[in-house]
């Protein structure tokens, strides 16, 4: 009996075919209940990339809609501080009762020179009741604090932007580190159906052996150990990619959970490829590095705002009013009331705020400084990481490669053992030995898949390159 695999892709089933000999039909039952099995597992609706995974998980995750939210405040922020530039209106109105009114005394002796030229004499000024009406217009002209408000509200979008950008770039880290998860597990189910397939033709060999007492039933039972343990592993295989597939629904933000029956694609996942050409370090492309820079720019333009606040400001002012005086309580009495206007220029120069102008640019300077030196920090740990994801990828891709090697020696020495046991040339112990060795090393192979698909993305997302996933 000869068993391929005859599958031409590595996300979609198994197509097993079989050359039988020996085999009995009732045995072969065991083949099509693992052929049903993984086609009812893998035989999906439709097909999801990488770059709808995470443009999905953008979309629809609530965390990523509320930082959205906070930038368009942001924005709403700056427009409102552009409105300090229109024309400010206002209107006042006051009616008054004056119980006591006013005394001024009057140098009379000035004005009547019967009068000595000291006297004076105490006189009341005013009504019992006035009214006032007043329309007043400020138009800014120069203002620096106004212009300084707008650079630090531009400024504070784009932090919160790259904040934003930052929420952003975990997720497609962790959206891609789940759709690796399923297309390395999609590997392991069709290992552990070759696994299962291969330990069950052995089994079928020793026990035919059992069966004319040429075996004791200590080694039948290796060989039965050994294809129990391929046929669970294929079970948790499946059972791992159903979780997998719901883990990554989650991540996108899909209400469907329930229906993990999609495909994933491969063809993005070339870590070889990557690393061979040698990608450039993009500081820029890192958002939480951009965020450091915003900050520190922040600072500076902060320095601006706080000597902008000791600058003189000028407007255009103009008044347009109305005011009454009587002495009774008439709001309307005729030839009581007495217009007034004006224009002119207002011209405000600030000179004592109560606050320490050169403690607080002092402070601003030292954040400034601090953002700076944080930000060189992070870089240089950023170039480190990318370095050391680099030589673990190299190394791990060497492990890999090693193994893949010795899988396909152990392969065939089993073969070559399988015909010896038949010809009664070879032990059953040393052949079930030997399966146990080949699911050993699989399992090591597997592990170091794993090993390299985060190593490979700890690599993209240290040298700022992540986006090469979903561009």
């Amino acid at each position: 009996m000869q068993l391929s695999n005859t599958s031409k892709s590595n996300t979609s089933g198994l197509n097993w075919h079989f050359n039988f000999q020996n085999i009995m039909p009732n045995k072969v039952i065991f083949f099509v209940i693992i052929a049903a099995l993984l086609s009812s597992v893998t035989r999906a609706q439709n097909n999801i990339t990488l770059s709808q995974a995470i443009n999905s998980a953008w979309a629809n995750r609530k965390n990523i809609q509320a930082g959205k939210l906070d930038i368009a405040i942001r924005k709403l922020q700056t427009t409102a501080l552009l409105k300090k530039y229109w024309p400010q209106l206002s209107f006042e109105y006051n009616y008054l009762f004056n119980p006591i009114l006013q005394t001024s005394i009057l140098p009379i002796g000035i004005f009547n020179p019967s009068f000595p030229i000291d006297a004076t004499k105490a006189i009341q000024f005013g009504t019992k009741w006035s009214q006032s009406a007043d329309l007043i217009l400020m138009q800014p002209l120069i203002d620096q604090t106004v212009k300084a408000q707008l650079k630090e509200s531009a400024l504070q979008e784009k932090i919160t932007g790259a904040s934003q950008a930052q929420t952003e770039y975990e997720l497609a880290y962790t959206v891609a580190k789940s759709y690796l998860d399923i297309c390395l597990q999609e590997r392991q189910i069709q290992v552990a159906a070759a696994d299962t397939a291969r330990t069950w033709i052995s089994y079928l060999l020793l026990k035919e052996k059992f069966n004319t007492q040429r075996l004791l039933k200590s080694e039948l039972n290796k060989a039965k150990v050994n294809h129990n343990n391929t046929l669970q592993k294929l079970k948790d295989a499946i059972s791992q990619l159903v979780e997998d597939k719901v883990y990554l629904l989650f991540l996108m933000g899909r209400p469907d959970i329930e229906k993990a029956d999609f495909m994933v694609d491969t063809a993005f996942y070339k870590p070889g490829r990557d690393l061979r050409k040698a990608l450039l370090f993009q500081k820029d492309s890192i958002p939480e590095l951009k965020q450091l820079e915003l900050q520190g720019k922040l600072s500076v333009l902060q320095v601006q705002s706080e000597k902008a606040k000791y600058i003189p400001s000028l407007n255009l002012k103009g008044h347009l009013g109305a005011n009454q005086y009587s002495n009774n309580f008439n709001p309307v009495e005729p030839n009581s009331w007495f217009g007034s206007s004006y224009i002119g220029i207002d011209l405000k120069l600030p000179i004592l705020f109560g606050e320490d102008k050169q403690s607080k640019i002092q402070q601003l300077h030292q954040q400034e400084i601090q953002f700076s030196q944080q930000r060189e920090d992070k870089s240089a740990q950023y170039a480190k990481d990318a370095f050391t994801a680099n030589l673990k990828c190299e190394r791990v891709l060497e492990q890999i490669q090693t193994f893949q090697d010795n899988i396909e020696l152990q392969k065939e020495t089993i073969e070559i053992m399988r015909e010896r046991v038949s010809e009664g040339q070879e032990t059953a112990s040393a052949l079930n030995t030997q399966e146990a060795e080949l699911q050993s090393t699989e399992a090591q192979k597997a592990a170091a898949e794993q090993q390299l698909s985060l190593y490979w993305l700890d690599y993209l997302k240290a040298m700022g390159q992540l986006g090469i996933l979903w561009k």
